[in-house]
Protein backbone atom coordinates (compact mmCIF):
# COMPACT_ATOMS: atom_id res chain seq x y z
CA UNK A 1 0.00 0.00 0.00
CA UNK A 2 3.10 2.62 0.88
CA UNK A 3 4.80 2.20 -2.56
CA UNK A 4 0.83 2.46 -4.36
CA UNK A 5 0.65 5.50 -2.09
CA UNK A 6 3.73 6.86 -3.41
CA UNK A 7 3.20 5.79 -7.12
CA UNK A 8 0.28 8.09 -6.75
CA UNK A 9 2.13 10.91 -5.41
CA UNK A 10 4.43 10.77 -8.24
CA UNK A 11 1.74 10.43 -10.72
CA UNK A 12 0.68 13.57 -9.23
CA UNK A 13 3.56 15.65 -9.82
CA UNK A 14 3.80 14.38 -13.81
CA UNK A 15 0.11 15.48 -14.13
CA UNK A 16 1.19 19.10 -12.67
CA UNK A 17 3.86 18.89 -14.81
CA UNK A 18 1.88 18.28 -17.72
CA UNK A 19 -0.97 20.64 -17.13
CA UNK A 20 1.25 23.85 -16.38
CA UNK A 21 2.92 22.66 -20.37
CA UNK A 22 -0.74 23.77 -21.58
CA UNK A 23 -2.69 26.90 -20.89
CA UNK A 24 -6.18 27.30 -18.80
CA UNK A 25 -7.78 28.03 -22.34
CA UNK A 26 -6.59 25.55 -24.63
CA UNK A 27 -7.14 22.55 -21.61
CA UNK A 28 -10.76 24.04 -21.54
CA UNK A 29 -11.14 23.63 -25.14
CA UNK A 30 -9.53 20.20 -24.85
CA UNK A 31 -11.74 18.91 -22.39
CA UNK A 32 -8.88 18.00 -19.80
CA UNK A 33 -9.65 18.03 -16.14
CA UNK A 34 -7.85 15.27 -14.51
CA UNK A 35 -9.70 13.47 -11.57
CA UNK A 36 -8.73 14.19 -7.75
CA UNK A 37 -7.31 11.23 -6.20
CA UNK A 38 -9.80 11.20 -3.47
CA UNK A 39 -12.91 10.85 -5.80
CA UNK A 40 -10.93 8.55 -8.37
CA UNK A 41 -10.24 5.94 -5.09
CA UNK A 42 -13.95 6.61 -3.90
CA UNK A 43 -15.56 5.52 -7.52
CA UNK A 44 -13.10 2.52 -7.67
CA UNK A 45 -14.18 1.56 -4.27
CA UNK A 46 -17.72 1.96 -5.16
CA UNK A 47 -17.00 -0.16 -8.09
CA UNK A 48 -15.43 -3.21 -6.28
CA UNK A 49 -18.42 -3.15 -4.20
CA UNK A 50 -20.76 -3.64 -7.31
CA UNK A 51 -17.82 -6.21 -8.65
CA UNK A 52 -16.75 -9.23 -6.57
CA UNK A 53 -15.44 -11.54 -8.90
CA UNK A 54 -12.42 -10.83 -11.30
CA UNK A 55 -12.71 -7.73 -13.67
CA UNK A 56 -11.47 -6.56 -16.96
CA UNK A 57 -10.78 -2.57 -17.19
CA UNK A 58 -10.91 -0.05 -19.30
CA UNK A 59 -10.65 3.93 -18.86
CA UNK A 60 -11.00 5.49 -22.07
CA UNK A 61 -10.12 9.12 -21.43
CA UNK A 62 -7.03 7.59 -19.64
CA UNK A 63 -4.78 10.76 -19.16
CA UNK A 64 -1.91 9.86 -16.87
CA UNK A 65 -4.30 7.14 -14.90
CA UNK A 66 -6.20 8.53 -12.08
CA UNK A 67 -8.61 5.75 -12.18
CA UNK A 68 -5.68 3.18 -12.85
CA UNK A 69 -4.27 4.53 -9.79
CA UNK A 70 -6.92 3.98 -7.97
CA UNK A 71 -7.78 0.63 -9.47
CA UNK A 72 -4.80 -0.47 -7.87
CA UNK A 73 -4.93 0.68 -4.35
CA UNK A 74 -8.44 -0.82 -4.35
CA UNK A 75 -8.34 -4.23 -6.11
CA UNK A 76 -5.69 -6.93 -5.60
CA UNK A 77 -4.05 -7.51 -8.74
CA UNK A 78 -5.25 -11.28 -8.76
CA UNK A 79 -8.48 -10.12 -9.68
CA UNK A 80 -7.98 -7.92 -12.46
CA UNK A 81 -7.77 -10.02 -15.30
CA UNK A 82 -6.56 -6.63 -17.81
CA UNK A 83 -6.55 -3.25 -17.82
CA UNK A 84 -6.90 -1.12 -20.92
CA UNK A 85 -6.30 2.63 -21.62
CA UNK A 86 -6.86 4.93 -24.69
CA UNK A 87 -5.50 8.22 -24.28
CA UNK A 88 -5.78 10.64 -27.76
CA UNK A 89 -3.15 12.98 -26.65
CA UNK A 90 -0.18 11.94 -27.39
CA UNK A 91 1.20 14.84 -24.75
CA UNK A 92 -0.27 12.84 -21.92
CA UNK A 93 0.44 9.50 -23.52
CA UNK A 94 3.22 8.73 -23.94
CA UNK A 95 4.75 10.08 -20.67
CA UNK A 96 1.42 8.06 -18.92
CA UNK A 97 2.89 5.14 -21.13
CA UNK A 98 6.72 5.72 -19.41
CA UNK A 99 5.30 6.09 -16.14
CA UNK A 100 3.24 2.98 -15.99
CA UNK A 101 5.77 0.42 -18.19
CA UNK A 102 6.35 -2.06 -15.04
CA UNK A 103 2.33 -2.26 -14.96
CA UNK A 104 0.63 -4.36 -16.56
CA UNK A 105 -1.87 -1.79 -18.75
CA UNK A 106 -2.30 -1.64 -22.09
CA UNK A 107 -2.38 1.93 -22.98
CA UNK A 108 -3.38 2.89 -26.58
CA UNK A 109 -2.76 6.68 -27.97
CA UNK A 110 -5.33 7.00 -29.72
CA UNK A 111 -9.33 8.58 -30.15
CA UNK A 112 -11.72 5.88 -28.45
CA UNK A 113 -14.36 7.30 -30.38
CA UNK A 114 -12.13 5.78 -33.92
CA UNK A 115 -11.38 2.63 -32.16
CA UNK A 116 -13.50 -0.56 -32.95
CA UNK A 117 -14.65 -2.27 -29.94
CA UNK A 118 -14.28 -5.95 -29.40
CA UNK A 119 -16.85 -8.39 -31.14
CA UNK A 120 -16.75 -11.33 -28.71
CA UNK A 121 -18.29 -11.23 -25.26
CA UNK A 122 -14.68 -12.67 -23.88
CA UNK A 123 -13.05 -9.57 -25.32
CA UNK A 124 -15.21 -7.49 -23.71
CA UNK A 125 -15.22 -5.41 -20.26
CA UNK A 126 -16.69 -5.42 -16.96
CA UNK A 127 -15.52 -2.24 -15.56
CA UNK A 128 -15.63 1.12 -16.88
CA UNK A 129 -14.86 3.87 -15.26
CA UNK A 130 -14.37 7.47 -16.84
CA UNK A 131 -14.10 10.95 -16.89
CA UNK A 132 -14.46 11.83 -20.52
CA UNK A 133 -13.43 14.92 -22.16
CA UNK A 134 -15.56 17.93 -21.65
CA UNK A 135 -15.36 18.93 -24.82
CA UNK A 136 -18.44 21.77 -25.74
CA UNK A 137 -20.28 21.33 -28.74
CA UNK A 138 -18.79 24.77 -30.44
CA UNK A 139 -15.28 23.07 -30.41
CA UNK A 140 -16.40 20.33 -32.66
CA UNK A 141 -16.36 20.73 -36.33
CA UNK A 142 -19.62 19.79 -38.42
CA UNK A 143 -18.01 17.02 -40.06
CA UNK A 144 -17.06 15.79 -36.73
CA UNK A 145 -20.74 15.99 -35.41
CA UNK A 146 -22.07 14.16 -37.80
CA UNK A 147 -19.52 11.57 -37.66
CA UNK A 148 -19.91 11.00 -33.85
CA UNK A 149 -23.47 11.24 -34.56
CA UNK A 150 -23.22 8.51 -37.18
CA UNK A 151 -21.65 6.07 -34.90
CA UNK A 152 -23.42 6.64 -31.92
CA UNK A 153 -26.89 6.17 -33.92
CA UNK A 154 -25.24 3.04 -34.99
CA UNK A 155 -23.96 1.64 -31.88
CA UNK A 156 -26.96 2.31 -29.37
CA UNK A 157 -29.64 3.71 -31.99
CA UNK A 158 -30.37 7.18 -30.12
CA UNK A 159 -29.36 10.32 -32.95
CA UNK A 160 -27.64 12.74 -30.24
CA UNK A 161 -28.28 16.94 -30.46
CA UNK A 162 -25.73 18.93 -32.06
CA UNK A 163 -25.19 20.48 -28.80
CA UNK A 164 -24.11 17.52 -27.21
CA UNK A 165 -20.82 17.40 -25.88
CA UNK A 166 -18.08 15.20 -26.57
CA UNK A 167 -18.96 13.18 -23.16
CA UNK A 168 -22.41 12.41 -24.55
CA UNK A 169 -20.33 10.33 -27.35
CA UNK A 170 -17.74 8.51 -25.27
CA UNK A 171 -21.38 7.27 -22.71
CA UNK A 172 -23.55 5.91 -25.61
CA UNK A 173 -19.71 4.36 -27.74
CA UNK A 174 -18.86 2.92 -24.63
CA UNK A 175 -21.82 0.78 -24.67
CA UNK A 176 -20.91 -1.80 -27.14
CA UNK A 177 -17.08 -2.20 -25.21
CA UNK A 178 -19.51 -3.64 -22.08
CA UNK A 179 -19.89 -6.97 -21.39
CA UNK A 180 -23.24 -8.46 -20.33
CA UNK A 181 -23.95 -7.64 -16.41
CA UNK A 182 -20.66 -4.94 -16.85
CA UNK A 183 -20.76 -1.93 -14.98
CA UNK A 184 -19.76 1.56 -15.77
CA UNK A 185 -18.83 4.43 -13.71
CA UNK A 186 -18.62 7.74 -15.18
CA UNK A 187 -17.81 11.10 -13.97
CA UNK A 188 -19.83 13.91 -16.35
CA UNK A 189 -21.20 17.47 -16.21
CA UNK A 190 -24.28 16.93 -14.50
CA UNK A 191 -25.94 19.59 -17.36
CA UNK A 192 -27.56 16.46 -18.92
CA UNK A 193 -30.12 16.77 -16.13
CA UNK A 194 -31.23 20.15 -16.83
CA UNK A 195 -30.70 20.75 -20.86
CA UNK A 196 -32.65 19.91 -23.96
CA UNK A 197 -29.79 17.69 -25.56
CA UNK A 198 -29.71 15.57 -22.14
CA UNK A 199 -32.94 13.93 -23.28
CA UNK A 200 -31.29 11.36 -25.50
CA UNK A 201 -28.95 10.61 -22.95
CA UNK A 202 -31.95 10.44 -20.22
CA UNK A 203 -32.98 8.01 -22.90
CA UNK A 204 -30.08 5.59 -23.68
CA UNK A 205 -30.10 5.44 -19.40
CA UNK A 206 -33.42 4.43 -19.55
CA UNK A 207 -34.13 2.18 -22.38
CA UNK A 208 -30.43 1.07 -23.10
CA UNK A 209 -29.24 -0.08 -19.90
CA UNK A 210 -30.62 -0.37 -16.05
CA UNK A 211 -29.63 2.70 -14.31
CA UNK A 212 -28.41 2.43 -10.80
CA UNK A 213 -27.66 5.40 -9.48
CA UNK A 214 -26.58 9.17 -9.71
CA UNK A 215 -24.64 11.47 -7.57
CA UNK A 216 -24.88 14.67 -8.01
CA UNK A 217 -21.72 17.24 -6.68
CA UNK A 218 -22.86 20.68 -5.02
CA UNK A 219 -22.38 22.88 -7.50
CA UNK A 220 -20.32 25.33 -4.64
CA UNK A 221 -17.86 22.28 -4.16
CA UNK A 222 -15.81 22.49 -7.22
CA UNK A 223 -13.99 19.09 -8.14
CA UNK A 224 -12.08 20.81 -10.81
CA UNK A 225 -11.00 24.00 -10.07
CA UNK A 226 -10.23 25.34 -13.82
CA UNK A 227 -13.32 24.16 -14.92
CA UNK A 228 -16.90 26.41 -14.57
CA UNK A 229 -18.68 22.83 -14.37
CA UNK A 230 -21.04 21.26 -11.87
CA UNK A 231 -20.56 17.19 -11.82
CA UNK A 232 -22.40 14.00 -11.34
CA UNK A 233 -21.27 10.02 -11.44
CA UNK A 234 -23.93 7.98 -12.95
CA UNK A 235 -23.54 4.03 -12.24
CA UNK A 236 -25.02 1.74 -15.25
CA UNK A 237 -25.14 -2.04 -15.51
CA UNK A 238 -25.29 -3.46 -18.93
CA UNK A 239 -28.66 -5.45 -18.69
CA UNK A 240 -31.59 -4.23 -20.00
CA UNK A 241 -33.79 -2.37 -17.94
CA UNK A 242 -36.92 -3.61 -15.71
CA UNK A 243 -39.99 -1.09 -15.23
CA UNK A 244 -40.38 -1.44 -11.33
CA UNK A 245 -37.16 -0.86 -10.16
CA UNK A 246 -35.85 2.18 -8.48
CA UNK A 247 -32.81 4.44 -8.99
CA UNK A 248 -30.56 6.11 -6.21
CA UNK A 249 -30.44 9.52 -6.43
CA UNK A 250 -28.11 11.11 -3.96
CA UNK A 251 -26.87 14.95 -4.21
CA UNK A 252 -23.81 16.63 -1.99
CA UNK A 253 -21.14 15.49 0.37
CA UNK A 254 -19.23 12.69 -1.41
CA UNK A 255 -20.90 9.04 -3.13
CA UNK A 256 -20.00 7.51 0.16
CA UNK A 257 -21.69 10.10 2.62
CA UNK A 258 -24.21 12.03 0.63
CA UNK A 259 -26.09 15.23 1.74
CA UNK A 260 -29.33 14.04 0.22
CA UNK A 261 -30.63 10.44 -0.86
CA UNK A 262 -33.56 9.19 -2.31
CA UNK A 263 -35.25 6.11 -4.66
CA UNK A 264 -37.43 7.38 -7.37
CA UNK A 265 -39.05 4.74 -9.79
CA UNK A 266 -37.91 4.34 -13.25
CA UNK A 267 -41.20 4.64 -14.89
CA UNK A 268 -41.32 8.19 -13.53
CA UNK A 269 -37.64 9.32 -14.73
CA UNK A 270 -38.90 9.62 -18.40
CA UNK A 271 -41.77 11.92 -17.64
CA UNK A 272 -39.59 14.48 -16.15
CA UNK A 273 -37.51 16.83 -18.02
CA UNK A 274 -35.18 17.92 -15.49
CA UNK A 275 -33.63 15.38 -13.13
CA UNK A 276 -31.90 17.49 -10.84
CA UNK A 277 -35.42 18.60 -9.18
CA UNK A 278 -35.41 14.97 -8.25
CA UNK A 279 -31.87 15.30 -5.56
CA UNK A 280 -31.03 19.34 -5.34
CA UNK A 281 -32.88 21.28 -2.92
CA UNK A 282 -34.82 23.93 -4.88
CA UNK A 283 -38.16 25.84 -5.19
CA UNK A 284 -40.29 25.41 -8.21
CA UNK A 285 -42.90 28.13 -8.84
CA UNK A 286 -46.56 26.60 -6.83
CA UNK A 287 -48.78 28.79 -8.48
CA UNK A 288 -49.15 27.53 -11.98
CA UNK A 289 -52.12 29.63 -12.88
CA UNK A 290 -49.90 32.37 -13.87
CA UNK A 291 -46.90 32.44 -15.63
CA UNK A 292 -44.31 34.60 -16.70
CA UNK A 293 -44.66 33.42 -20.42
CA UNK A 294 -48.13 34.40 -19.85
CA UNK A 295 -47.18 38.04 -19.06
CA UNK A 296 -44.04 38.66 -21.70
CA UNK A 297 -42.47 37.53 -24.80
CA UNK A 298 -38.62 36.55 -23.86
CA UNK A 299 -35.67 36.40 -25.82
CA UNK A 300 -32.00 36.48 -25.21
CA UNK A 301 -30.48 39.89 -26.00
CA UNK A 302 -28.61 39.48 -29.49
CA UNK A 303 -25.36 37.71 -30.00
CA UNK A 304 -22.88 40.15 -32.14
CA UNK A 305 -20.79 37.20 -33.25
CA UNK A 306 -18.01 39.89 -32.13
CA UNK A 307 -18.60 42.35 -29.51
CA UNK A 308 -15.19 44.13 -29.36
CA UNK A 309 -16.04 44.73 -33.18
CA UNK A 310 -19.20 45.71 -33.03
CA UNK A 311 -19.65 47.74 -29.60
CA UNK A 312 -18.41 50.40 -29.50
CA UNK A 313 -17.02 53.15 -27.08
CA UNK A 314 -17.88 57.09 -28.14
CA UNK A 315 -14.47 57.68 -28.56
CA UNK A 316 -13.84 54.48 -31.11
CA UNK A 317 -16.84 55.72 -32.65
CA UNK A 318 -15.48 59.38 -33.39
CA UNK A 319 -12.15 57.64 -34.35
CA UNK A 320 -13.20 56.02 -37.06
CA UNK A 321 -15.76 58.61 -37.91
CA UNK A 322 -18.78 55.87 -38.02
CA UNK A 323 -22.03 57.27 -39.32
CA UNK A 324 -24.73 58.02 -36.32
CA UNK A 325 -27.54 56.39 -38.49
CA UNK A 326 -25.94 53.08 -37.86
CA UNK A 327 -25.90 53.19 -34.21
CA UNK A 328 -27.74 51.95 -31.13
CA UNK A 329 -27.37 52.17 -27.76
CA UNK A 330 -26.80 49.09 -26.06
CA UNK A 331 -26.52 48.19 -22.67
CA UNK A 332 -23.40 47.53 -20.59
CA UNK A 333 -23.04 44.27 -19.04
CA UNK A 334 -24.04 43.72 -15.81
CA UNK A 335 -20.81 43.91 -14.20
CA UNK A 336 -20.83 47.08 -15.57
CA UNK A 337 -24.31 48.25 -14.52
CA UNK A 338 -24.39 49.80 -11.07
CA UNK A 339 -28.67 50.80 -11.19
CA UNK A 340 -31.25 48.60 -11.80
CA UNK A 341 -32.91 51.28 -13.03
CA UNK A 342 -31.75 53.16 -16.28
CA UNK A 343 -33.20 57.01 -16.51
CA UNK A 344 -32.36 57.95 -20.40
CA UNK A 345 -31.50 61.68 -21.95
CA UNK A 346 -33.55 63.58 -24.16
CA UNK A 347 -32.20 61.52 -26.95
CA UNK A 348 -32.99 58.21 -25.06
CA UNK A 349 -30.18 57.13 -24.74
CA UNK A 350 -29.36 55.39 -21.23
CA UNK A 351 -27.91 57.46 -18.44
CA UNK A 352 -25.22 55.46 -17.30
CA UNK A 353 -21.35 55.18 -16.49
CA UNK A 354 -20.45 53.13 -19.35
CA UNK A 355 -21.75 54.85 -22.83
CA UNK A 356 -21.57 51.87 -25.50
CA UNK A 357 -23.12 51.47 -29.05
CA UNK A 358 -24.15 48.49 -31.17
CA UNK A 359 -22.96 49.18 -34.88
CA UNK A 360 -26.04 47.87 -37.02
CA UNK A 361 -25.91 47.93 -40.69
CA UNK A 362 -28.34 46.46 -43.07
CA UNK A 363 -26.85 47.51 -46.05
CA UNK A 364 -25.31 45.09 -49.04
CA UNK A 365 -21.19 46.27 -49.45
CA UNK A 366 -21.75 47.57 -52.33
CA UNK A 367 -24.18 50.06 -51.32
CA UNK A 368 -21.84 50.93 -47.91
CA UNK A 369 -18.58 51.05 -49.86
CA UNK A 370 -19.88 53.72 -52.25
CA UNK A 371 -22.07 55.81 -49.52
CA UNK A 372 -20.27 55.62 -46.49
CA UNK A 373 -16.55 54.89 -47.08
CA UNK A 374 -15.29 55.63 -43.27
CA UNK A 375 -18.02 52.81 -42.32
CA UNK A 376 -16.54 50.67 -45.20
CA UNK A 377 -12.83 51.22 -44.09
CA UNK A 378 -13.91 49.88 -40.81
CA UNK A 379 -15.41 47.38 -42.30
CA UNK A 380 -12.57 45.88 -43.75
CA UNK A 381 -10.55 46.32 -40.72
CA UNK A 382 -13.24 43.71 -39.29
CA UNK A 383 -12.56 41.80 -42.60
CA UNK A 384 -8.75 41.88 -42.05
CA UNK A 385 -8.79 40.83 -37.98
CA UNK A 386 -10.88 37.59 -39.08
CA UNK A 387 -14.28 38.89 -37.50
CA UNK A 388 -16.25 37.84 -40.93
CA UNK A 389 -14.87 34.44 -40.69
CA UNK A 390 -16.33 33.96 -36.93
CA UNK A 391 -18.82 31.47 -37.10
CA UNK A 392 -22.37 33.44 -36.45
CA UNK A 393 -21.25 36.07 -38.96
CA UNK A 394 -20.31 34.19 -41.67
CA UNK A 395 -23.01 33.03 -41.59
CA UNK A 396 -25.61 36.14 -41.86
CA UNK A 397 -25.82 38.51 -44.97
CA UNK A 398 -24.01 40.67 -45.06
CA UNK A 399 -21.76 39.04 -42.58
CA UNK A 400 -21.80 42.57 -40.15
CA UNK A 401 -25.71 42.47 -40.35
CA UNK A 402 -27.30 42.32 -36.54
CA UNK A 403 -30.50 40.75 -34.82
CA UNK A 404 -33.28 42.69 -34.85
CA UNK A 405 -33.55 43.10 -30.34
CA UNK A 406 -35.64 46.14 -30.01
CA UNK A 407 -35.25 48.06 -26.28
CA UNK A 408 -37.32 46.32 -23.81
CA UNK A 409 -38.35 47.93 -20.40
CA UNK A 410 -37.50 44.95 -18.57
CA UNK A 411 -34.53 42.97 -18.43
CA UNK A 412 -33.26 39.67 -15.92
CA UNK A 413 -29.83 38.96 -16.19
CA UNK A 414 -29.01 35.75 -18.31
CA UNK A 415 -26.19 34.11 -15.37
CA UNK A 416 -25.42 35.13 -11.42
CA UNK A 417 -24.04 34.01 -8.44
CA UNK A 418 -25.68 34.69 -4.99
CA UNK A 419 -24.94 38.23 -3.96
CA UNK A 420 -23.59 38.22 -0.43
CA UNK A 421 -25.26 41.40 0.56
CA UNK A 422 -28.29 41.67 -1.61
CA UNK A 423 -28.76 37.63 -1.41
CA UNK A 424 -30.37 37.07 -5.35
CA UNK A 425 -29.22 35.67 -7.98
CA UNK A 426 -30.30 37.37 -10.88
CA UNK A 427 -31.40 41.38 -10.82
CA UNK A 428 -34.34 42.79 -12.71
CA UNK A 429 -33.74 45.97 -14.78
CA UNK A 430 -36.18 48.78 -15.47
CA UNK A 431 -34.97 50.30 -18.73
CA UNK A 432 -36.56 53.64 -19.83
CA UNK A 433 -33.80 54.11 -22.60
CA UNK A 434 -34.09 53.27 -25.55
CA UNK A 435 -31.09 50.88 -25.22
CA UNK A 436 -31.02 47.45 -27.25
CA UNK A 437 -28.88 44.62 -24.77
CA UNK A 438 -26.27 41.69 -25.66
CA UNK A 439 -27.46 38.21 -25.25
CA UNK A 440 -25.80 38.60 -21.19
CA UNK A 441 -29.62 40.00 -20.24
CA UNK A 442 -32.87 38.21 -21.00
CA UNK A 443 -35.45 40.71 -22.21
CA UNK A 444 -38.69 40.60 -21.57
CA UNK A 445 -42.01 42.07 -24.01
CA UNK A 446 -44.89 42.62 -23.18
CA UNK A 447 -48.04 40.42 -24.46
CA UNK A 448 -50.54 43.07 -25.77
CA UNK A 449 -52.67 42.75 -22.79
CA UNK A 450 -50.60 44.11 -20.47
CA UNK A 451 -48.88 46.25 -23.16
CA UNK A 452 -52.30 47.84 -23.27
CA UNK A 453 -52.71 48.22 -19.47
CA UNK A 454 -49.21 49.46 -19.02
CA UNK A 455 -49.46 52.42 -22.31
CA UNK A 456 -53.09 53.73 -20.04
CA UNK A 457 -51.54 53.67 -16.77
CA UNK A 458 -47.93 54.28 -16.90
CA UNK A 459 -47.05 54.15 -13.26
CA UNK A 460 -47.94 50.30 -13.52
CA UNK A 461 -44.57 50.06 -14.84
CA UNK A 462 -42.81 50.45 -11.88
CA UNK A 463 -45.40 47.89 -10.16
CA UNK A 464 -44.87 45.32 -12.60
CA UNK A 465 -40.80 45.88 -12.30
CA UNK A 466 -41.21 45.54 -8.50
CA UNK A 467 -43.32 42.43 -8.72
CA UNK A 468 -40.31 40.76 -10.73
CA UNK A 469 -37.70 41.90 -8.44
CA UNK A 470 -39.98 39.83 -5.67
CA UNK A 471 -39.57 36.91 -7.30
CA UNK A 472 -37.48 34.76 -4.71
CA UNK A 473 -34.31 33.90 -5.82
CA UNK A 474 -34.77 30.53 -5.07
CA UNK A 475 -37.80 29.99 -7.59
CA UNK A 476 -35.60 31.35 -10.64
CA UNK A 477 -32.34 29.06 -9.26
CA UNK A 478 -35.19 26.09 -9.45
CA UNK A 479 -36.26 27.26 -12.78
CA UNK A 480 -32.96 27.18 -14.33
CA UNK A 481 -29.46 25.39 -14.08
CA UNK A 482 -26.28 25.70 -11.85
CA UNK A 483 -22.66 25.46 -12.94
CA UNK A 484 -19.85 25.02 -10.76
CA UNK A 485 -18.90 27.63 -8.20
CA UNK A 486 -22.75 28.24 -7.55
CA UNK A 487 -22.90 30.08 -11.14
CA UNK A 488 -26.68 30.00 -11.90
CA UNK A 489 -28.43 30.08 -15.81
CA UNK A 490 -31.86 30.99 -17.12
CA UNK A 491 -33.31 30.67 -20.58
CA UNK A 492 -35.89 32.43 -21.78
CA UNK A 493 -38.32 29.08 -21.30
CA UNK A 494 -36.77 28.63 -18.30
CA UNK A 495 -38.21 31.50 -16.68
CA UNK A 496 -41.12 31.83 -18.49
CA UNK A 497 -42.13 28.87 -16.05
CA UNK A 498 -41.56 31.41 -13.14
CA UNK A 499 -44.68 32.23 -11.13
CA UNK A 500 -46.07 35.52 -12.18
CA UNK A 501 -48.45 35.88 -9.03
CA UNK A 502 -47.06 38.94 -7.55
CA UNK A 503 -47.80 40.90 -10.75
CA UNK A 504 -50.96 39.38 -11.08
CA UNK A 505 -51.68 40.71 -7.46
CA UNK A 506 -51.20 44.33 -8.79
CA UNK A 507 -52.97 44.82 -11.95
CA UNK A 508 -56.72 45.54 -12.60
CA UNK A 509 -58.79 42.78 -12.03
CA UNK A 510 -60.03 42.64 -15.15
CA UNK A 511 -56.95 41.46 -16.52
CA UNK A 512 -56.65 38.17 -17.81
CA UNK A 513 -54.37 35.90 -20.03
CA UNK A 514 -55.39 36.28 -23.43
Amino acid sequence: MVEINNIELMRLQLQAELDSRKTRHSRNKLGQFATPTALATDMLEYAKALLPGNIRFLDPAFGTGSFYSALLKTFPSSQIAEAVGYEISPDYGLQASEFWQDRPLKLKIDDFTRATPPTSEAAKFDLIIANPPYIRHHHLTNPEKQRLQNITYQTVGIKLSQLAGMYCYFLCLADAWMAENAIAGWLIPSEFMDVNYGKQIQEYLLSRVTLLHIHRFDPQDLLFADALVSSAVIWLKKIRPTTDRMVKFTYGGSLKAPQVEKYIPIEGLGDTAKWKNFIVPHFRSDDKSLKLSDLFTIKRGLATGANQFFILTPEQIDRHQLPEEFLKPILPSPRYLSVEEIAADLAGNPLVDRQLFLLACHLPEAEVKSKYPALWNYLLLGVKAGYSQRYLCRHRCPWYLQENRPASMFLCTYMGRKGQKTGLTFRFILNHSRATAANVYLMLYPKPNLEKILNINRQLVKVVWQGLQEISSEILAGEGRVYGGGLHKLEPKELGNATAKNILAVLPASFGRH
